[in-house]
């Protein structure tokens, strides 16, 4: 794992449509650069995967690493809109619902993602711009 302690790591679903486009929509709205990329199915993915002790096969949660804490499912989604800035930060307001329910929202999305969305065959590959962005 590379060093990156001054950055956000964002770790998804590498062959889901929802979570590529979520990935856009963080690239697009990053001017700061603060955001580092790894799919659940790469190399540095399993890796986090592994230094977190969760299942290396079951790619079911967004997840956001800030130093050594990682953050899952809705908590990652609202702390990185919280970083995003731009507006984006009043977002987080719906830290204060329960969590029990914003995860069960996200759990509804996420197990329904790949039908309402669709599924790629392979993992995103970056365009060369955005190489640097992305862990493996």
């Amino acid at each position: 794992m590379a060093s990156t302690s001054s950055k956000y790591i964002v770790l998804f679903d590498g062959v889901c449509n929802l979570c590529n486009r979520t990935v856009q929509f963080i690239l697009k709205r990053d001017k700061k650069k603060r955001f580092l990329f790894g799919s659940l199915q790469g190399k540095t993915g399993q890796e986090y995967l592994h230094k977190y002790h969760l299942p290396a096969d079951q790619f079911h949660s967004f997840m956001l690493i800030e130093g050594n804490v990682l953050y899952t499912r809705s908590t990652a989604v609202l702390r990185l809109l919280k970083h995003l800035g731009r507006g984006w930060q009043l977002m987080y307001l719906f830290i204060y619902v329960p969590q029990s329910i914003r995860d069960g929202v996200y759990r509804l999305i996420a197990t329904n993602r790949y039908k309402l969305f669709g599924k790629k065959e392979h993992c995103r590959v970056p365009a060369p711009g955005e190489r640097e962005r992305f862990l493996d």
